[in-house]
């Protein structure tokens, strides 16, 4: 959502001080009564009403370990998801779930193993088959 416009932002902070009561000023420009008393303080603290930076994207902690991360993937390829989460906390100290390492290994295009498809599940899957 895009900020108010300056021009909205001193026309109502210009209403209250003129004596307009917050909610009467807030159902006048259509805005929420929230809004009127946060731009009130704004111009009493900052001294200004313009809006503050918005959003931006959260960067992930294991960004400043991918050295570390790609090291260990070079050593061991055939890891799970939950073995890279163990081995990248043991040599960095940082715990991260299996759902932030799969999206680390999808931004750094790397494959990924969700399960290891053990020796007993392959034996069982031998037996059942048909022959």
């Amino acid at each position: 959502m895009k900020p108010y416009s300056m021009d909205l932002r001193e026309r109502i902070v210009n209403a209250v001080e003129e004596g307009g009561s917050i909610r009467k000023v807030a159902q006048r420009f259509a805005v929420g009564k929230n809004l009127v008393h946060k731009l009130i303080t704004q111009m009493r603290t900052e001294g200004n009403v313009m809006p503050g930076k918005q959003g931006g994207t959260a960067v992930s902690p294991v960004w400043q370990y991918k050295d570390q991360l790609l090291e260990i993937f070079e050593n061991k390829t055939d890891a799970t998801l939950k073995e890279y989460c163990e081995l990248l906390a043991d040599k960095t100290g940082l715990w991260v779930s299996e759902a932030t390492m799969c999206r680390t290994f999808q931004k750094l295009n790397l494959p990924i193993k969700k399960k290891r498809f053990g020796v007993a599940k392959l034996r069982a899957n031998e037996s059942n088959s048909c022959g």
